[in-house]
């Protein structure tokens, strides 16, 4: 099971957002990144998630900080999910699910006492140059956004 640490080269990708346009990891070369990972649109956590980036999205763009979410939702589920939700964000499609794998975030978990594959909920901070700074798996939905925040804060201001 791949899993991304600080120092590692950023898995580079190639989607489709919410406008049907192609996204690529080197359209952020020289910005500061959050990519989050999440399981699907519309559903309460990633909605709470969502909602708490757009939120604080003015807050990181200070701090020179872009923000993406890539599910496996289609490019028309995306479109939904921000017009329901009312997002600012840039939503990514990996149907085929090759960038979550590259990112080590598709895995077998147990949700119920069931066991399938599916998204683990993680976040990456990747730097101007394409280096993820940190990983974060397994995280929660609730407040991730402003710990995420206090984190870059912490680091510098604005971040370079």
């Amino acid at each position: 099971m791949t899993q991304l640490t600080a120092g590692a080269k950023a898995p580079d990708f190639n989607l489709l957002n919410q406008d049907n346009q192609n996204v690529k990891l080197s359209d952020f070369k020289g910005y500061w990144l959050i990519l989050y990972f999440y399981p699907r649109d519309n559903t309460p956590g990633c909605s709470l998630e969502a909602r708490d980036f757009t939120c604080l999205q003015q807050d990181f763009e200070k701090l020179g900080i872009k923000i993406i979410g890539i599910s496996k939702d289609s490019v028309s589920s995306h479109q939904r999910f921000i017009e329901k939700q009312a997002l600012n964000l840039t939503l990514l499609s990996d149907q085929d699910l090759k960038v979550m794998q590259a990112y080590g975030v598709w895995r077998e978990k147990t949700l119920y006492g069931k066991t399938a594959l599916g998204v683990v909920r993680s976040t990456f901070l990747i730097d101007p140059q394409g280096t993820i700074h940190e990983a974060w798996y397994n995280v929660k939905a609730k407040d991730h956004a402003q710990k995420m925040l206090e984190y870059c804060k912490e680091l510098r201001t604005p971040l370079e």
